[in-house]
């Protein structure tokens, strides 16, 4: 059996998987929905693993949920507001020319059976009939009916003597009001185009302008909040791991003191190891000679001069550096 025989089954059933899924769920045959999509999906995981490392690794954060459970829930649910009005925003519709034109035309075609039902022929008052009304004189000044009744109505929004060709879409072949910009990556022309948000998948324009604004308001608050949290952690623990270079310690022994045989009968603020502020901070950063380096226990001796209290001739003679 070759390689080629081997890996031909596997990859009809790649491909037969990749179908039925597409099957399953149409809005992923496209490209470009599947990108949106994934983009989505990304931005989602991001938000909660940056929540998520605050409550796993963050004491403080864990015991004041539990003191002031309100204060955590408002976060929450500032969260959840934020991410609800992310889906929200890029499901919604920019408000595109073409829609604008189809809502007109619905709009026309309410009008034009509603005068055409008012307007019937009637008998004149020598009994003879009077002659319909044309239809297409009742639409003509009405816009939404096709596309030349759309130019005209934007026609109007423009100067008197405007060039049609300056507000014509060369991609779309239609009238663009003012205001309005085609966007090559929604290939529509839309109205009040601010920009398209990449992040969102979709245009910003006149139908969701303002639910983008509260999205980055609210996204906004979330991140400020999320970074103050992060500061208090992270200035924590950068306290917590200067404090133990400078007394030449580790994390394990200043958690667990009270469980190492040899430092159980040490004062705790007595430091076995240390040597001094200075010669600490040295020794960790510039003289480290080999990884395999071991410190012998302090003697007796040794305890109780580090155990002596200072006196200002100490300090004057930096018996702490």
């Amino acid at each position: 059996m070759t390689i080629a025989s081997f890996c031909r089954p596997v990859r009809d059933a790649w491909v037969w998987s990749i179908e039925s899924c597409f099957q399953l769920f149409p809005c992923l045959a496209d490209p470009a929905k599947r990108s949106s999509w994934g983009l989505k999906l990304a931005l989602l995981v991001l938000h909660l693993i940056f929540v998520g490392v605050l409550f796993l690794f963050d004491r403080y954060l864990i015991q004041k949920t539990k003191k002031e459970p309100w204060y955590i829930a408002i976060y929450l649910a500032l969260f959840l507001a934020t991410l609800f009005q992310y889906f929200f925003t890029s499901s919604s519709s920019p408000g595109y020319v073409l829609d604008a034109m189809r809502a007109g035309n619905e709009t026309h075609s309410t009008f034009s059976r509603t005068s055409a039902t008012s307007k019937q022929p009637a008998l004149r008052k020598n009994g003879s009939l009077n002659s319909p009304v044309d239809g297409r004189q009742l639409g003509r000044d009405v816009p939404g009916v096709n596309t030349t009744s759309w130019d005209k109505l934007v026609m109007e929004m423009y100067p008197l003597g405007s060039s049609s060709r300056n507000w014509t879409c060369t991609y779309c072949n239609v009238a663009q009001p003012p205001r309005s910009k085609h966007c090559h990556d929604c290939d529509k022309c839309v109205l009040q185009f601010d920009h398209h948000c990449v992040w969102l998948g979709t245009c910003i324009g006149q139908g969701n302008h303002c639910r983008f604004w509260w999205y980055i308001f609210e996204e906004t608050i979330l991140c400020i909040w999320t970074g103050i949290f992060y500061i208090t952690f992270l200035k924590a623990n950068i306290t917590r791991q200067c404090y133990l270079v400078l007394t030449n310690q580790t994390t394990y022994e200043l958690v667990r003191r009270r469980r190492i045989s040899y430092l159980r009968s040490i004062p705790e603020r007595v430091y076995p190891f240390s040597k001094g502020m200075c010669r600490n901070l040295y020794n960790f950063c510039c003289a480290r000679s080999s990884i395999y380096a071991m410190e012998p226990l302090p003697t007796a001796d040794e305890l109780d001069v580090k155990a002596r209290p200072y006196t200002c001739v100490d300090v004057f003679s930096c018996r702490c550096c």
